[in-house]
Order: structure tokens, then sequence, then C-alpha cells
């Protein structure tokens, strides 16, 4: 395997573990935008794996050519001087949020799957993100390289003992009530949206120090569809069980259950690394921010960074997730129209 194939792999390993967060790999996230729809609920998805992977390659390509060294530079490329520092402001507090989410996610997997103290997981994941932030990008590439390919695993697991035909075409009473006039095809361009408006804390300046730009082309085009094919088995699974389990925050958990005690306890880490490493590459992102504005040590900012987001997390997994992400996916948007339509320099 030459350098290139290494590189590209890596690419697409850290794109997919920096979407790959709370609500994605607990389910909790793909059963609000895509299983409320049943059947629907597959072809948004397919909608949202062709723009992961055209959004990310052009998300990629630009940082790479403005060699940018933050998500500031994106946006003040994108919108201008002035709308760059509103767009810099609103992307900061949407990673703030998400990190948020990412921390209460791990609390509820330690109370709702382990039977531990909701605030331990919480105290966990803070003492570990520091830990890796120490190695900074490097540090997130060597988490996503463990947890990237295991989860990869699992999704195959899944497929060949969940999945089957009712699961795809299965639509029942309750969710065809949810079909109100075109929200199943809204839904998932609010879902890549989302993505993109904190998915851009790492991918940004991982492109921009990235050498070749085919490299980043290839990565971005395999990221979208190991992404795609995620989302696509656990939507089939999660919709195999609707609607009995949407009383749960960790879905995903529930469905693995199943298949043995060894299986599940190994599931359920791999949910807190995919978690985590989201969680991650936001302080990350954050941190970098706030370094290119001021010269502050990067452990006392990604300390700061993390004691806000513990506090914000006291308000719950699912309760974060149902009000915050559609609001940040309508603003991510936005991002994403002026994305598609910013002419990319030579």
């Amino acid at each position: 395997m030459n350098k290139k194939t290494v590189k590209i792999g890596q690419i697409a390993v850290i794109y997919m573990g920096t979407v790959v967060g709370a609500g994605f790999a607990s389910g909790q996230s793909i059963m609000q935008f895509f299983t409320l729809y049943g059947a629907f609920g597959g072809a948004g998805i397919l909608l949202t794996t062709l723009l992961f992977m055209w959004f990310g390659t052009r998300l990629m390509v630009l940082s790479h050519r403005i060699k940018a060294f933050s998500y500031q530079d994106l946006n003040n490329y994108l919108f201008g001087k002035f709308f760059g520092k509103v767009a810099n402001i609103l992307t900061f507090f949407i990673l703030l949020g998400v990190t948020a989410v990412m921390l209460s996610g791990t609390g509820s997997i330690f109370a709702e799957q382990l039977g531990l103290p909701y605030q331990l997981g919480i105290v966990i994941s803070i003492v570990l993100s520091f830990l890796v932030m120490t190695k900074e990008i490097h540090g997130i590439l060597a988490v996503n390289a463990l947890v990237v390919p295991l989860m990869l695993f699992f999704t195959c697991i899944i497929a060949f003992d969940v999945v089957d035909m009712e699961s795809i075409t299965r639509t029942t009473d309750w969710q065809e009530r949810q079909l109100t006039q075109w929200n199943w095809l809204v839904s998932p361009i609010t879902y890549a949206a989302l993505n993109f408006a904190f998915v851009q804390a790492v991918m940004v300046p991982l492109a921009s120090e990235t050498e070749d730009e085919r490299v980043l082309k290839w990565g971005g085009f395999w990221g979208g569809i190991g992404l795609g094919f995620m989302l696509l088995i656990s939507h089939f699974s999660i919709n195999s069980k609707m609607p009995g389990i949407l009383q749960f925050d960790i879905p995903m958990a529930e469905i693995i259950r199943g298949a043995g005690s060894f299986l599940y306890g190994v599931f359920i880490m791999v949910i807190f690394g995919e978690i985590f490493t989201t969680l991650v590459g936001n302080i990350f992102g954050i941190a970098r921010q706030i370094r290119s504005v001021y010269p502050l040590p990067t452990n006392w900012v990604v300390l700061a960074t993390l004691l806000i987001c513990f506090a914000i997390s006291q308000a719950g997994f699912t309760s974060l997730l149902t009000y915050l992400y559609p609001l940040f996916g309508y603003t991510g948007m936005i991002f994403l129209a002026f994305l598609a339509f910013k002419r990319l320099p030579a």
C-alpha cells in the first residue's frame, strides 16, 4: 500500500469520525432526521450521502487552496469580512453546543447502558479529551484510526444480523402521520447542513496542511460513501424496531444487545469512541479559532472550553439533540449555499 493510498484512508477516516458523533453513533439523530419517515428515510439518506461526498470534497479543496488556518479563514472567504465575522461567531456557538451534546451523550451511555452515574461518563470524557488534545491533530488521527474501522465492522454485523427486506420497506401508521408535505426531503438537507456547520472545525485545517489535492478529493469521496453506508444500515435496523425504540436515548445499543453480551459490551465502547472522536474534533476547532485571535496557551483554552460545555451538557442528551440540532441545521444551510456557489480559486 503506497503513501498516497494511506493518506486518502486517513482523510476518509477523520472525515467519517468527525461526522459520526453522539447523534449518529447512538442512532438518535438518524431516528430523528430519517427513521421517523419510514421507507422515505432511506431515500433521504441517499440524498445526504451525495451531499456528504460533494460538499465534503469541495470544503477540503477550497480550504486547501486558500491555505486556511482555521474555519475563520474559510468563513471570511465565503462571506466577506463583515459577514464572515458573523458566521465565525455562529460557528463558534454551534461548536460549543455540539460539544455539549457529545458530552451529554457519553453521560447517557454510562447511565442508560452501563447503569453508572451520568456525571461519571462526562468527567471521564473531559479527562480523556484533555489528554488527547495535548497531541492535537495527531491525537485526533490516532483516535479515529482505531474507532472508525470498528464502527464499520459493527455496521456490517448489523447489516447481516438485523437488516431484512421488511426493515427496508417498512412504514408504520405512526410514521405515515409524520409525513407532512416534503419534510422527509428537507430533513436530509438539514442533516447534511448541520454536520457541515461543525465538520469544518477539523477538516479545514487538515485540508490546508495536506500537500496533494487529489488525496483530499478521494478522501472526501470515500468518506462520504462510508458515512452513507453506516447511515443506511443504522436506519434500516432502527426502522425494524419502530416506534417502540423511540423511548431509548441510545437506540443502536438496544439493537445490538441481542447479538450477545460480548459484542454488546464492545459496541458500547465503540459508540463511546465515536462520540469521543467528534468531541475532540470540536475541541480542536474551538481551540484553533480562539488561538487565531488570542495567543493563549492551548491547554488552558481546551480546559476552559470543556468546563463550559460541561455546564451546558447538564440539560440532558435527548433534549439538547432535539432542540439544538435542527436549529444548527438550518443555520448550516446558509453555509452550504455559499459553499456551493462560491467560485473555487485556481
